[in-house]
């Protein structure tokens, strides 16, 4: 089985800057890390924290701070895409010349914490924006031509959709007027999607 990282400049630099730390320091870090892993758009450590951070490990830079949080990041991020066993995430990370007790470190904290990780993952979507309910109605429309007493059928939704990006859960509504063509095009299109859905399924 190929490993989840490559050995890139990058990682083994990182790798060589977690080796130098206390190794109770990083298991606090690392905890903190995982514990923010699956929340959007926020910093995993707020500026202020960052600071006492630099003079904890002992940093003499931002950019390293910078560099560890986001390797054990990457790491996380690869054992939860693979679903990684702790042994198979201990022998890929010792491939990289991790020290024993910073494997350890991160082998025990996704062994207690990974699967919770991973729940949360895959409740994510692309798209803060998910649509909560559907209300249609059918609305005849008198033509504007000069024929007599001709109809125009249309098709109106009312789409109930709900921002999971912030907090608060805001609703929102969204009304759409389809021709009997355009519903026709429309409805097309979500076959194709569909189709396209099963395909991967």
């Amino acid at each position: 089985m190929a490993s989840m990282f490559t050995a890139t400049a990058n990682l083994k630099k990182s790798i060589d800057i977690i080796n130098g730390l206390d190794s109770a320091k990083f298991q606090l870090l690392l905890s903190r890390i995982l514990q923010k892993f699956h929340v959007k758009d926020e910093k995993t450590f707020t500026d202020e924290e960052e600071e006492k951070l630099l003079a904890v490990l002992s940093l003499d830079s931002a950019t390293k701070l910078k560099l560890i949080v986001e390797t054990c990041e990457f790491i996380f991020h690869q054992a939860a895409y693979h679903s990684a066993k702790p042994a198979a995430l201990a022998e890929d990370l010792e491939k990289l010349n991790l020290e024993e007790d910073k494997v350890s470190a991160i082998v025990d904290l996704w062994s207690s914490g990974g699967r919770d990780v991973i729940t949360k993952l895959r409740q994510q979507t692309i798209a803060p924006r998910q649509l909560e309910s559907v209300n249609w109605r059918l609305h005849l429309q008198m033509s504007q031509a000069t024929v007599a007493k001709m109809v125009e059928p249309k098709a109106v939704f009312e789409l109930k959709t709900t921002n999971r990006g912030t907090g608060a859960q805001e609703q929102d509504k969204m009304v759409l007027e389809f021709s009997h063509e355009e519903l026709y095009s429309f409805y097309n299109q979500l076959e194709r999607i569909q189709m396209q859905i099963d395909a991967l399924g």
